[in-house]
Parts: structure tokens; sequence; C-alpha cells
């Protein structure tokens, strides 16, 4: 999703790492994780799809993704899909172990808290704590710190942060109606919110919300973190 429909959160992340020093590569054999086919009980596909991903990314040292939900999916089901697979085990666990969120990596594996960036004119913001990241992964300080510490940012809590957008994936295929209401249920609390910018750590969330507020004629959109903390890159 973020290839395909936001590539400039894609962009925003090696601009990012590209700040801290870090060497990116973009392996362009790589393909989606296979936690559609998963999710929806199709575990002989998500293998396949799953393998593509392992081939792509045989040579990494380390795995870093603008999506929790693509994370909790290497990390957690990579080693059980190919538990009882010898060709293949080893190597699945092996990147199960080298994969982070990228809030994630810079504040626990880098150690970084602070960019030393900062935003052109002061900015309240808040999040929205995508599902996968907050429950998987126990995501839940490392965006507020990194944000929090950017000159002119301001991170106010609202008491719908941990309130689910409705997206779930195929959830929201399968349940459309329940889906489109928890989403109203989110719009509203966005548009009562302190907030300037809601922010969040996955453009799965992030586009289902914009998506809901474009189509209720709704000025504000939900932003990515990554593209937040490269703006304060680029006004350094």
């Amino acid at each position: 999703m973020v290839d395909t429909l936001h590539p400039e959160t894609g962009l925003s992340v090696v601009d990012i790492l590209t700040h801290l020093g870090v060497a990116v590569d973009f392996p362009m054999g790589q393909t989606c994780c296979g936690q559609p086919a998963f999710n929806a009980g199709y575990r002989r596909e998500a293998r396949q799809v799953a393998i593509q991903f392992i081939k792509a990314f045989k040579d990494a040292e380390v795995i870093v993704a603008p999506s929790g939900s693509c994370i909790a999916m290497v990390r957690h089901e990579y080693p059980r899909l190919f538990a009882d697979d010898p060709e293949w085990r080893d190597e699945a666990e092996r990147l199960a172990g080298i994969s982070w969120e990228f809030t994630e990596f810079i504040v626990d594996g880098l150690g970084i808290a602070d960019l030393g960036v900062r935003l052109a004119e002061p900015k309240t913001v808040a999040f929205h704590d995508a599902c996968h990241g907050l429950r998987l992964l126990g995501l839940k300080q490392a965006g507020r710190t990194l944000i929090g510490n950017m000159d002119n940012a301001t991170v106010v809590e609202w008491e719908n942060s941990e309130t689910c957008c409705g997206f779930g994936g195929l959830f929201s295929v399968k349940m459309a109606d329940v889906s489109g209401a928890m989403l109203g249920n989110k719009i509203d609390a966005i548009e009562t919110s302190e907030a300037d910018t809601i922010l969040t750590g996955d453009v799965s969330c992030l586009t289902h919300m914009n998506n809901g507020l474009a189509k209720q004629g709704k000025p504000m959109r939900v932003k990515h973190i990554a593209d937040m903390l490269a703006e304060g890159i680029r006004e350094k």
C-alpha cells in the first residue's frame, strides 16, 4: 500500500534514515508480505507470497517498514507459517528477528529519540494508534517521542487514540457496514479533537480515514508520522 498508494511516505522514510546515516536499499523483487491471504485463511497462497518476500530480503541486515501491520505479519506469523517447512523455516525466523516498524527502529533500535529537526510553523498533533502496531507490536511511545522532540510540534492525547478506524484489512470488505460505522465514529472524533493534525504509523488506517474524510467533504487529513518527520528534516 505504501509503494502503490503513498510512495511519498516511503520516500520520507528513506530521507529520515539517510539523515541518520543509515544506508537504504529497496529490493525491487519485493511484493506483499502475504497478510491479506493469511488473514483470509489462505495459508498456501500466503506462503507463496511470503516466499517471494523471503527471497527479496535474503541479503537484508535489517528490514524497516512504515507499516506496523506488515511488520506484525513478518515478526509473528512467518515463524508459524513456515514452522513445518525445513526449507524456509530458518530464513523466515531470521527475517522475523530483524524486522522493525520504522519509529521503533529509530528509538529502540538506533537509540535515537530526537532527530534535531523542526516544523516551519507550530502544530498540535494527536496520534491514532493503529491496531496491529499497538496490539501486536506494543507500539505506543516511539512515534510520540520523535514528534514530541521536534521544535514547533506539540503532542496532545485524546481519548480516541486507541479506537479502531474500522479498516482491519479484509474486515472492511467482509463487514463493510460495520467498518463504515466504525469509520464514521472515528471521523467524528477527529473533527472534535484539539489537534491540528492526526498522525498514524500505518498507511492502511491512513487511507481508510482519509477516504472517509474526503467522501464527507471534510478538509482535515490524517498524516503518516514519517511524513511529518521528513517535513522537519527539510525545514532544518
